[in-house]
This record gives C-alpha cells, structure tokens and sequence, in this order.
C-alpha cells in the first residue's frame, strides 16, 4: 500500500482505552499512530502533514465484526441478474435464453414478491439442469429437483449451513469469488468495518487462498480471521493446525471453530432450562451435546477456540458447562478465548459464570432491525411468557458482571450500521420506535462502541495492535458524521459512517 504520513483532527476522538474522549489530534506515520495529543495542531506540524480537519464528527477505532458470511452474502450474486424481470413468466422467459446444455442455471435478484414455482414445475421446463436462483432480499429462491437431488437442500432451507454444497461451488469459482470479495470488502468499508470474523464452512473451499491472493497484490483492505465451521464433516483438527501455522499476518488470520448448538425461540428449537410457555418439551432439536464438548475440549487441547451459538437459556447453561471444563489459568480464566454468540434469551446465574470464566459473549447489536415490538414481544409471551422474557437480550447483566462482549451481525442476516446499532441496543426500540421492551437490559452509546471496537479486538486476539487508539498500534479508524456520543440515541439512526481507514489507507470516504 502506497502510504502518506499525515493528521487526523477532531474535537471527538473516542480512544475506547479508558481515556476520555479527547478533543485533539491523531499523527498517523506509515501504517501505525505515531501520537494522540490534546488541544491544537502547533503550527510546525501543520507545515509538515497533511491534516484531515474532522471536526464536529467523531474519529473512532476502525470497527470489529464478530460473526460474518460472505459465503451467505455471495448468494444474492450468483448467476445471472434477474432484477428486471417483472413478471414470474419473465424470469423463465430469460432461463429459456440461457437454456441449451449446460449443468446448472445460476441466478440473483427476483422479486420476493414473485410467486415460488414448484421444483417440478422448473424440471418441467429445464430437465437435468440444476436450476438456483436467490431472490434479492436473499430470502426466497427457486431450485428444480436436479438441484434439490444434488446440493441437499430444499425450498424449506432457512440458513446458511444448508447450502454448503453450493457454496463449495462457489467459492472456487475465481473468476467469479475473488471480484465479489472486493466488493465485499468495499460494502464493509463504507460502514466502518476495519476487521471481521468470517465464518467459513468445514475447510472454507481453500478461499484461503484467494484471501492471500489480494494480501500479496495489496488488495486487502480488511483485516480476516477466518474460523472453521463443521457442517459437511466434524471438526478437522489436522486442517486447523495448519492454519494455525500458515496464517498469523497482520491481514490473515484463522481464529478457530464455530458451531450452531440449540435453533430459534420462536420455531421451538432453543433449548431452554423449563418447558415452553404450556408445552412439555424444553427443544425440538436433538442436539449431539457429546460431540460439540468433544470438539471443544480437543480445540482448547490444540491452542485454539471455539464459538458456540446459543440462544435458549438452556443451551447457553450447557455451553458453559463445556467450557468450565476447558484449560485454565491461575485466576480460574480460560486460557483461550471461547466465546459464545448471541445468548438471546440467557439466566444471569451462566452470565455471572460467563464473567467468572472469561467467556466472550459475541451479542447481535441490530437483531431487533429486523422485526417489530409486537411480532417479537408477542413471539416471546406466546412462547416463553413475559417474566422469563425479562432475561431477554439481557447485556446489561454481561456488562455488570464483566462478561467481554463484542459485537457481530450474521451479516447477510443484517448489514452493519454501528449508528442504528446504538439506537436499538441503548434504547430497546424496535424499526418503528414507540415502545422500548426490557430497556434495564440496555447498554449506554459508549459501551456499545467499546463492543464493537475494544471488545472486537479483544475477541480476535488483536488488542495489542488494534482496537483503540494509541500510540503504537495500527492505524485503523472509523470516522462518523457526528458527534455520536451526545446524540440522543433515539436519533443516532441520522448518522453514518464519513471515512475509514485501514492500514494508515483511507479506504473509504463519503
């Protein structure tokens, strides 16, 4: 990267190092902080840089995602565009058009409006062709029974690890993979995300390979940690020591396992610790609990860590348990960083034990984005009644007791906007505001940035060179278009991200 010594100013610099936040300048050499200083730029010094006046908005450090899929995000781009078909009849009017010999028929971009024709119905009209297409919100799609017989999966397929098959198709598609990750990395940019936690399934396709591709030709302008998630296969422990090995850059990093345990709330797959409001069963699912405490306990034998989604109370219990079994130090600390996701509906009993382990809990910011207060409310009355709901994305307990957090999105599921994060995770509010729910379980505008700066860096083993801003550390900023910290959290959904640099880089500016 072609790098230029130069100045940030603003009257916010939010430093996420216990500092105040400081009304001053930042000096950026090469790709690191040079300084942090209070008050004016002295006029020799304004001689010598180049200077960024930012003031009236806020200079943060550059912003952590948690828990993010590309390979989810790759889907809404699949194939051909779709996105002027106006009619169902248009959409296969343009299949036809693409229809002679080939194997498959990959497209993006119907309406979800459309009406879902049968797997027959497409089989019908394009036989021993695997036919996939996405709609635009990614939610909807179409398959034919080839499709369905070879990839696994049918129209009832509700998440990510269901595609692997397809998505291992995907991924080693150069042509196609390594320009989207650009464009990738450019969506994130644009809102601030300086670092990520993909997840890739089983051996991530070797995209690992395309990742050091872009790191070699200076295209990388995010920082990867990249984990393993089993789906096709158990956990590969050969494959994640070699990755422990190979990939340690400032760029690249692999940063161990992922592992669904328990489902939703709302379809009765969390585990919870009492039955469901009127039911006998406690979860749908049968969950293998012996073998996700295999994997773990080999994974903590290793030097690496797990992250286990857990969203029913009862399933966050049994994560825990796992992990109080794992390798401690002599505070009675995990000594490697296992973390737990989401832990949506939790008993402040495992969060006090959470904090007593030093378990990361890695929470969902911006979850109430895609609902509203009488669907998800009403959901939780209906399915676990209202008084256990009080433990409801409870982070303001995590925060009390000293559980670390850190901040993901399951993007596809949602798109970071760290502004709108403050307004649902400080407020309780829903889309349409009105009603706040369990607002004692809210967390304040400065701990949030926290979670999604110093608690980020934390989470990837990066805080000795990123995750605030201080004087050695890489230069990596997030610049918002206003004063965030004393804008009334209800109206942080106005602001937005201004500047981001990676790597000393302004990669994106507004």
């Amino acid at each position: 990267m072609s790098i230029n010594n130069y100045i940030l100013k603003s009257d916010q610099i939010f430093c996420a190092n216990q500092q105040d936040v400081i009304n001053g300048y930042i000096i950026i050499h090469d790709n690191r902080i040079h300084a942090i200083e209070k008050g004016f730029i002295p006029s020799s010094l304004e001689n010598q840089y180049k200077v960024y006046d930012l003031s009236g908005k806020t200079i943060l450090p550059g912003f952590f995602d948690a828990h993010t899929f590309f390979t989810g995000w790759s889907l809404r781009y699949i194939g051909i565009d779709l996105s002027n078909a106006k009619t169902k009849k248009d959409v296969i009017k343009v299949l036809k058009t693409c229809y002679s010999h080939q194997d498959h028929i990959f497209g993006h971009g119907i309406s979800d409006n459309f009406n879902t024709p049968s797997p027959e119905e497409l089989e019908g009209l394009f036989p021993n062709c695997r036919i996939v297409l996405f709609s635009t919100s990614g939610e909807h799609f179409w398959l034919n029974t080839t499709a369905i017989n070879h990839y696994g999966f049918d129209l009832t397929a509700d998440c990510n690890e269901v595609f692997w098959k397809l998505l291992d198709e995907i991924l080693k598609d150069k042509n196609f993979i390594k320009p989207l990750f650009k464009k990738y990395m450019a969506m994130l940019n644009a809102r601030g995300i300086t670092s990520v936690k993909e997840i890739g399934f089983d051996k991530f396709s070797g995209f690992q390979n395309i990742l050091s591709e872009l790191e070699s030709e200076e295209e990388l302008n995010l920082r990867v940690h990249f984990m393993s998630q089993p789906v096709g296969a158990n956990a590969n422990f050969e494959y994640a020591k070699k990755m422990m090995a190979n990939y340690n850059s400032d760029f690249i990093r692999f940063s161990g396992f992922n592992r669904m345990t328990d489902g939703s709330i709302s379809q009765g797959n969390g585990l919870l610790k009492q039955p469901y409001e009127n039911q006998n069963y406690k979860c749908k699912l049968d969950i293998n609990w012996e073998l996700i405490q295999d994997e773990v306990l080999e994974a903590d034998k290793i030097g690496t860590r797990f992250s286990l989604n857990a969203q029913g109370d009862g399933a966050v219990e049994k994560a825990v348990n796992i992990f109080n079994l794992c390798k401690k130090d002599n505070n009675g600390k995990l000594v490697n960083r296992h973390a737990i996701t989401e832990a949506e509906f939790s008993d402040p009993v495992d969060l006090k034990r959470m904090a007593e382990l030093g378990i990361i809990c890695e929470y969902y910011p911006q979850i109430q984005s895609i609902t509203s207060y009488d669907d998800k409310v009403g959901m939780i009355k209906k399915q676990i009644g209202l008084e256990r709901g009080k433990n409801y994305w409870n982070r303001r307990k995590m925060k009390d007791y000293g559980v670390p957090l850190c901040c993901g999105t399951d993007l596809p599921l949602v798109i970071d906007h760290i502004p709108e994060s403050i307004y649902y995770s400080a407020t309780g509010l829903f889309p349409e505001g009105d009603i706040p729910f369990n607002q004692a379980n809210c967390l304040t505008t400065y701990e949030v940035l926290e979670s999604w700066t110093s608690g980020g860096a934390y989470d990837f083993y990066r805080e000795d060179d990123l995750g605030s801003i201080t004087a050695g550390k890489l230069a990596d900023f997030a610049v918002i278009d206003g004063d965030i910290l004393h804008t009334n959290p209800k109206d942080c959904r106005s602001l937005d991200v201004y500047m981001t640099i990676v790597n000393g880089k302004i990669v994106y500016q507004k």
